[in-house]
């Protein structure tokens, strides 16, 4: 749990040894959405239709919460870096207590999000099946907070595999409760959507038991329950944790924003083209899972650093984090490359709809350089928690430069969908390259500062 000491020889290692079970564990989120689209979309297409609406509603509450449970690795690594075990349990508490006032916060505005749903344009046979899976998402939105809680603070005590293991462990439960509550098999009734919501509902309150089982019940985290119990809380420490946050989930929240918006103007064209949006926005959030396995151990590599590491040694981690994330661009733009055609046809046989899925492959393979370099320096700005001038940059580079842009590649030059996805590139770029300064201008600082004091 102390702070490790770090050659130059071993950044890398590190980085993979703590961001590979970060990337199995997201990957595995990504596997148990395929298999509930599968099921459900062989139950029937208008349940298929049911989910992916109610699926979105909650996307953009789900990454805000996400982002703003970040703000806790940073501060873990830091403390743990600096042998400060109880104060490290302290916080966890903290930020259960934050985490689950957001959760209720959440559940308040999807509520009045809930009453609305009749006017928002859905066929009305969609309703009777939109209605109880969205109840089963808003019962499981504090359960989702409370689990980041105890993710982000596994992470920054560099056990991620703890973690990795409790969501595939949920993931095989949600699989398995969704063949057997959707279908009706082994005497379990046929629920069809509803099966589908109570599955990943029960999946949610899992993964979230056995953290509490073994922090509190196994002597796994001996060490930080004394703090957890017998350290009083402050506003500060709360406080500490919106401070930073609250820019990362605006951060998440604009960048999801920005594609979500985009679907509005992709409707615009037509729905071969929302469509094939939907099936290339799946494909990327493997790459992005992926850079962000590397990304989260980048953070928990410079906090655990910052109490006895220099300036350039949080230079060097994050470009050897970075030098990783290339290595994965490269692989996965070869990839798209070569099956850019044949990849629609994994979701669909309708030949314009894998087209236009060929067209928006080009854009999306220009943009993971984009991606992973925001990724890498949005974390290495956590790492040493600087976080306010991120949303700053997202706004700016998602809403002033990304969704314009898209505007006018798709319909003033006539681009269509996969013009729409050229601002896509423009837009994370941008973010990653302002990323990549204020992170450079910020070691700088810490250089001079250092220098002063000597």
């Amino acid at each position: 749990m102390k702070r490790i000491s770090l050659h130059k020889t071993s950044y890398t290692s590190e980085l993979l040894k703590i961001g590979i079970p970060i990337m199995i564990g997201q990957l595995g989120i990504i596997v148990v959405g395929f298999a509930d689209n599968i099921m459900v979309g062989h139950h029937s297409s208008a349940e298929l239709a049911a989910a992916s609406f109610v699926n979105n509603l909650f996307n953009l509450s789900i990454m805000f919460g996400l982002g703003f449970s970040y703000g806790l690795t940073p501060v873990i690594g830091t403390l743990v870096g600096g042998n400060k075990i109880p104060q490290a349990g302290a916080m966890l508490r903290n930020s259960l207590y934050v985490n689950g006032i957001l959760g209720v916060l959440m559940m308040g505005i999807m509520t009045v999000v809930y009453a609305f749903l009749g006017n928002m344009g859905q066929p009305e046979d969609l309703l009777p099946l939109i209605k109880p899976y969205y109840l089963t998402h808003l019962s499981g939105l504090c359960f989702i907070m409370l689990f980041n809680s105890f993710r982000q603070f596994a992470d920054g005590i560099m056990d991620t595999r703890i973690s990795m293991i409790i969501l595939l462990s949920g993931n095989v439960l949600n699989i398995l409760g969704n063949y057997l509550l959707i279908f009706g098999k082994a005497g379990f009734p046929e629920m069809g959507l509803l099966g589908a919501g109570i599955s990943t509902l029960f999946s949610r309150i899992f993964t979230v038991a056995v953290f509490v089982w073994l922090f509190f019940a196994t002597r796994r985290y001996n060490r930080f329950r004394i703090g957890f119990f017998k350290i009083k809380s402050s506003f500060c420490d709360a406080w500490q944790l919106v401070r930073l946050g609250m820019p990362v989930a605006l951060q998440m929240g604009m960048e999801t924003g920005a594609f979500n918006l985009s679907v509005i103007m992709i409707g615009w064209i037509g729905s071969a083209a929302l469509a094939a949006h939907q099936v290339v926005g799946t494909i990327t959030t493997i790459g992005f899972m992926l850079y962000y396995g590397v990304g989260a151990a980048i953070t928990i590599l410079i906090s655990n650093s910052r109490s006895g590491g220099r300036p350039e040694e949080f230079l060097r981690i994050a470009r050897a984090g970075f030098r990783i994330i290339v290595a994965m661009v490269v692989f996965i733009v070869v990839s798209m490359g070569l099956l850019r055609h044949e990849i629609g046809y994994l979701f669909t046989d309708d030949t314009a709809v894998v087209s236009l899925v060929a067209a928006l492959i080009v854009p999306t393979m220009v943009y993971q350089f984009g991606d992973g370099l925001q990724v890498a320096y949005a974390n290495a700005l956590r790492g040493i928690e600087d976080v306010k001038p991120m949303a700053v940059i997202a706004f700016i580079s998602y809403f002033v430069v990304c969704l314009p842009a898209g505007y006018f590649f798709g319909f003033v030059l006539r681009g269509g969908a996969a013009g729409i996805w050229w601002g896509f590139p423009i837009g994370l770029t941008l973010a990653g390259f302002l990323f990549y300064l204020r992170f450079r201008w910020n070691i700088q600082r810490m250089k001079k500062h250092s220098v002063e004091k000597e």
